[in-house]
């Protein structure tokens, strides 16, 4: 990793805390820090259950508690017990706990105005449009991919989430009954794979192989609306294809519907050429191959 991009990193990181007022003991003049203001933000209207706010703010549940009994100790928040054996914990704001909330929008609205405020109007924009490409960087970050058994809730999700989207997006529609199979079994070692994405513990894409000695296919490449725009669908493609190249796979190929243009190009631009009908897949109208580089095609250092 390089040094002068770590030592930028962190400096940027002291700007921000700094100039947000993450460093005061009261936050945006309030009787509490930070931490205590972001959880009351999260739980929001409608009240949150406790591991979802742990996982939205990636924090140890041990900490969450303490600031969560902070809460409830100034009477802004009530955390119940619910579900058949009472073990799904719910935190709700009550009457006072939602006032301070919406005081602490308005602070904060008025902070951000305040930050803009001394900033020219091409300045404002440029810091706008920064801030929002840092947002996505930094959720593109937190996006962690690992191989799922298929029956997995997390892997259910996308999997019934990708059938769907073809669905609304092929011509005619997409039936799973007449596209070639990728059943559980084939996703699972040694058969294949099935890779998730997930993105503070909700899953938000996943790809899949099907290997057959030094070929594999790539399957049921996904991502959610909420995560695109943050390089996921070539993330995912890449590791599908460093799995492969480690199971002695030396070609990839896929199939694809005209109808994923964005699928498509991406494709095209990782190395895939597209190549003559291989199967009979009825929704395929492109289909695509990439030979994977293996031991004989790297140099020996006696030989450079």
């Amino acid at each position: 990793m390089d040094g002068t991009a770590i030592a930028r990193v962190r400096r940027f990181q002291r700007t921000v805390t700094q100039r947000i007022g993450a460093l005061e003991d009261a936050f945006m003049g309030r009787d509490r820090p930070l931490g205590q203001a972001r959880v009351l933000w999260e739980i929001g209207r409608d009240g949150a259950e406790i591991r979802a706010l742990r996982a939205r703010l990636e924090l140890d549940s041990g900490y969450l508690s303490r600031l969560l009994r902070a809460l409830e100790a100034d009477g802004l928040v009530v955390v119940e017990a619910g579900g058949a054996d009472g073990r799904v914990r719910t935190a709700r704001l009550t009457p006072a706990g939602a006032a301070e909330r919406a005081e602490l929008d308005r602070r904060s609205d008025e902070a951000a105005a305040a930050l803009l405020r001394p900033l020219s109007a091409g300045q404002r924009e440029r810091l706008v449009a920064a801030m929002s490409e840092v947002e996505r960087l930094l959720a593109a970050s937190m996006v962690e991919v690992a191989a799922l058994d298929p029956r997995q809730p997390a892997a259910r999700h996308c999997l019934t989430a990708y059938v769907a989207e073809l669905g609304r997006r092929f011509e005619g529609g997409f039936d799973p009954a007449r596209s070639l199979p990728a059943a559980d079994d084939e996703l699972r070692p040694p058969a294949g794979l099935l890779l998730v994405a997930t993105l503070h513990a909700e899953p938000v894409g996943c790809v899949a192989l099907k290997l057959h000695r030094e070929t594999a296919e790539i399957k049921r490449m996904w991502v959610d609306p909420s995560a695109r725009g943050l390089g996921l669908g070539r993330r995912l493609l890449a590791e599908a294809e460093s799995r492969a190249a480690g199971e002695g796979v030396r070609t990839l190929r896929l199939e694809t519907n005209r109808a994923l243009t964005e699928a498509v190009a991406l494709y095209r631009s990782s190395g895939y050429s597209e190549v003559p009908a291989f199967n009979d897949e009825p929704y395929a109208h492109h289909w695509f191959e990439k030979h994977l580089p293996g031991p004989a095609d790297h140099p020996t250092r006696a030989s450079r």
